[in-house]
């Protein structure tokens, strides 16, 4: 018999359990299916499956050959997908989710061109700072702006930009502009709801690097509405440069602190599988790299941060 085929067998007879479940599932008679089963049993020389008439279990050799199956099918399986994708082009709905100030701001002639390019895929877009749970809400890909902090996935780094503390002019006539990061607890920060840092904010120089600990009068979870209260004299933010780097360029905001490293972010593609990833998943995530130039309008950092993330 064919091993690899009783291997699939064995492997549904484990997933439904029930032989009469797999025999569905793989489109063959009961009486075939504890064949496969059998055929394996009688190579391997030790029993896969305990047997009663109400229930199956796996032996200790059957859960380790279970374990080792579900492993090779998964990698032949992946291996047949991207060699047929190699001949495909990009084709089917492409579910997004993207940080909704980034998108606002830099996506939306790359989104534009890709669709224009990729003409047999449907991009459906959803805008959120959260982070999304992307098998239970049915995505594809999500772009992220943190460090990566879920090993299970697969983070491809696409830019980085550094987090940069601003005040307006009118908010430094008022109050002074602080010398030092450690003068911020004297200050109004506004902060960013979703920010992994929290009220600790990370500085460093060539003698030390040391966090502060900020509070201020108002939190939100969009870094826009912050620039807009911070640009009206509200407080002090600290935000990536392709948030405030108009305001800045502008003369709205005034960076502080310059002489100081602050925290560098990624920018990332998550596809929402770690092994296999579509056609068209692949497509986007290509398009980004090779537009880069053209969305990635702020000044990158100049060098790579010391501080520990």
């Amino acid at each position: 018999m064919d091993t690899l085929l009783s291997m699939r067998v064995f492997a549904l007879v484990v997933e439904t359990g029930s032989f009469t479940l797999a025999a569905d599932r793989c489109h063959l008679s009961r009486p075939m299916v504890s064949k496969h089963v059998d055929h394996l049993e009688s190579h391997l020389g030790t029993r896969l499956l305990h047997r009663t008439t109400r229930r199956l279990s796996l032996t200790e050799s059957g859960k380790d050959y279970y374990d080792r199956c579900a492993s090779i099918l998964s990698e032949i399986d992946e291996a047949e997908a991207n060699a047929a994708n190699l001949n495909q082009s990009p084709r089917g709905t492409l579910r997004l989710t993207m940080p909704i100030s980034f998108s606002v701001r830099h996506m939306g002639k790359v989104l534009a061109d890709y669709s224009e390019r990729n003409p047999d895929v449907r991009v459906e877009l959803t805008l959120s700072d959260q982070r999304s749970n992307m098998v239970d809400e049915g995505l594809d890909l999500a772009i992220r702006i943190a460090p990566p902090i879920d090993s299970t996935e697969r983070w491809i780094e696409l830019a980085t930009d550094r987090l940069i503390v601003c005040g307006s002019p009118g908010y430094f006539q008022k109050h002074g502009k602080p010398s030092h990061p450690r003068e911020l607890p004297n200050h109004n920060c506004l902060l960013y709801t979703h920010s992994t840092a929290g009220h600790d904010w990370k500085f460093a120089n060539s003698d030390e690097e040391f966090q502060v600990r900020v509070s201020g009068s108002s939190t939100a979870n969009n870094g826009d509405i912050l620039t807009e209260m911070v640009s009206s004299g509200a407080g002090l933010v600290r935000m990536p440069r392709f948030i405030v780097g108009d305001a800045i360029q502008s003369g709205k905001l005034l960076p502080i602190f310059e002489q100081y490293e602050t925290e560098v972010i990624g920018i990332y593609a998550v596809p929402a599988s770690k092994k296999y990833v579509s056609t068209k998943v692949r497509s986007f995530i290509d398009f980004l790299k090779e537009t880069k130039t053209d969305w990635m309008t702020w000044p990158a950092p100049c060098r790579s941060s010391s501080i520990k993330r």
